[in-house]
């Protein structure tokens, strides 16, 4: 075959191969896709961009392995590296989050959510965490304190993203620990929300823990209210300034 007609027959496989991996995600995406709730508010980082689907891989002997794939361009606001991909926790994880307002103690499910999990203590170790804002209070059918992005305006990750773990029949109920993320599937990064009442939400939002002492921290500065009202930025500023991995 001559040298041009073998590079027109390269170039046609690799544009046919390349039409079929699109099919295939627009079809996962379309399965995936969340049929909206009455009353319920969604839970996400702004400024969304398109993200490929992908799950995590649970088929190996060794246990599971997580991926953590570059995030869309211009989200990054802290470049602290990426997890392990393989889960540094298998079990409850006791942590600490310290902030101007008090201290907020929480269990992380690392056997429930164990890539989530291994990548909101890889970030707690590497100080991701420290002197970050927390940009975001709901009331009302939602009601939720968001914290986790290091330039607090809702946008900002950690440059990368990995799957949703732990929402089979998920509820948000007052106590809980969730990530939040785009509107598109998997698309976690840094930012998490601790429910402070019952909340409406589909169960599209990763469970990953559980506040065991702290809750009155966060009503506190729920009734403090937030700015635009029900929706917006915590009128009592709210600064985490450390993150405690319990035996670390």
């Amino acid at each position: 075959m001559a040298g041009k007609d073998r590079k027109k027959q390269l170039a046609r496989q690799r544009y046919e191969r390349q039409e079929q991996r699109r099919a295939q995600e627009a079809a996962r995406a379309r399965r995936l896709k969340i049929i909206g709730t009455a009353a319920a508010v969604a839970v996400v980082v702004a400024g969304a961009a398109a993200f490929m689907v992908f799950k995590k891989d649970e088929s190996t002997a060794a246990g599971p392995q997580c991926a953590y794939p570059p995030s869309a361009p211009g989200g990054q606001v802290k470049d602290v590296g990426r997890p392990p991909g393989k889960p540094a926790h298998t079990g409850i994880v006791p942590v600490t989050v310290k902030t101007n307002q008090g201290d907020v103690e929480m269990q992380l499910y690392g056997d429930k959510a164990p890539c989530t999990v291994n990548s909101f203590a890889f970030l707690a170790q590497k100080n991701y965490y420290d002197k970050t804002e927390c940009h975001r209070m709901t009331s009302g059918a939602l009601n939720v304190l968001q914290c986790g992005d290091p330039s607090a305006s809702g946008s900002g990750g950690p440059g990368y993203r990995f799957a949703n773990e732990n929402t089979d029949g998920a509820t948000y109920t007052e106590g809980t620990l969730a990530m939040a993320h785009s509107r598109q599937p998997d698309s976690n990064g840094s930012q998490f929300f601790m429910v402070y009442e019952d909340s409406q939400l589909p169960p599209d939002y990763t469970v990953f823990g559980k506040i065991t002492k702290g809750l009155d921290v966060l009503k506190k500065i729920a009734k403090g209210g937030s700015q635009p009202a029900q929706d917006g930025k915590p009128k009592k500023k709210v600064e985490i300034q450390d993150v405690t991995i319990a035996g670390k």
